[in-house]
């Protein structure tokens, strides 16, 4: 038996990406087979593609850290043949063959059940990019964020991004997207942002420690100087939380913003939460935080995926790339 995937060979030192049919035999020996219906595309993903041995260390490879689909095969008695389930995050696509595939083999403690009220489509769509935003939901919301305030997210066109404008505005928040890209402007206000900053605009080499206070709370997914400048404009006893790298990995700031306004920098890392709090996340979003998901997705094939990697990696992707296998 055969089936199909999207696979990434090193070739004389250069990355090639090629829909190919492989012996189902090839998959990692795992406790759970799924046969995949929906994949995301994330930017761990784009990297796995081009290469980037930080995220995958060994080709050929098939990438995809996102996946909902149907158990055809369990060792588990908890988990049934028929079952319609989650994978996401843990090493799904980094180094563990991934959901750009007609099947995946995972072990048992990455397989969550799909709640009953999402769709294997919304579950994918939600995937990685969603459970990230929870997190910093759930932090923003335990750190004194409330309905009313205004929280700032950088990114808003990408996958976690525009996620978060969706999540926020529904959440009540005023929500302010900060644009790289001017011309998405009517997108970002279409999904939920009240107000749109584009970044050309905002970003300052002021060095001043502090600046005058505007935002109650930050979501941030670029980093560097963007973020030194977000800390120095947040409001006393506000919130930034982090989950990315865009622009850089150094933060080059002061202890100004956390001694003298009581800012709280809130990491996440939706990789490698508990299993406990996973399950509370996602119930989260498959209920109060429900959200509609269909203006920040498109979906596409395996073939479309080198395309996709290559807007994304240029930074002019927008939403959320569903793969249906």
């Amino acid at each position: 038996m055969t089936y199909k995937a999207l696979q990434i060979e090193e070739i004389e030192g250069k990355f090639v990406s090629s829909i190919k049919n492989l012996p189902l035999e090839v998959l990692d020996v795992n406790d759970v087979l799924i046969r995949i219906h929906y994949a995301a595309l994330n930017y761990k993903d784009a990297l796995s593609c081009i290469g980037n041995k930080g995220v995958t260390k060994h080709y050929p490879h098939t990438p995809g850290v996102d996946g909902s689909g149907v158990v055809v095969r369990s060792n588990c008695e908890h988990i049934n043949i028929g079952d319609e389930v989650i994978v996401t995050s843990f090493d799904l696509g980094m180094n563990t063959n991934g959901a750009f595939s007609e099947y995946i083999s995972v072990p048992k403690e990455w397989v969550i059940p799909l709640p009953k009220t999402l769709s294997l489509k919304e579950a994918a769509t939600i995937g990685t990019a969603g459970l990230t935003a929870a997190i910093g939901a759930h932090k923003l919301l335990n750190n004194g964020q409330k309905k009313g305030n205004s929280i700032l997210i950088t990114g808003p066109n990408g996958a976690v991004g525009s996620f978060c404008v969706k999540l926020f505005a529904n959440m009540g928040f005023k929500v302010i997207a900060l644009s790289s890209r001017a011309e998405t402007k009517e997108f970002l206000l279409s999904i939920g942002a009240s107000e749109v900053i584009v970044k050309s605009d905002f970003e300052m080499h002021d060095k001043k420690p502090l600046l005058s206070p505007k935002y109650d709370a930050a979501m941030d997914v670029v980093g560097g100087e963007l973020l030194e400048n977000i800390l120095k404009q947040i409001k006393p006893e506000g919130s930034v939380a982090i989950c990315g790298l865009v622009s850089s990995p150094t933060l080059n700031t002061t202890v100004f913003p956390f001694i003298l306004r009581g800012v709280n920098l809130l990491g996440i890392n939706s990789a490698e939460i508990t299993e406990d709090f996973r399950y509370f996340l996602w119930e989260k979003l498959a209920n109060e935080w429900k959200i509609d998901l269909s203006a920040i997705t498109h979906e596409h094939s395996l073939e479309e995926i080198p395309w996709l990697v290559e807007q994304m990696l240029a930074g002019k992707s927008t939403g959320r790339a569903i793969i249906k296998l």
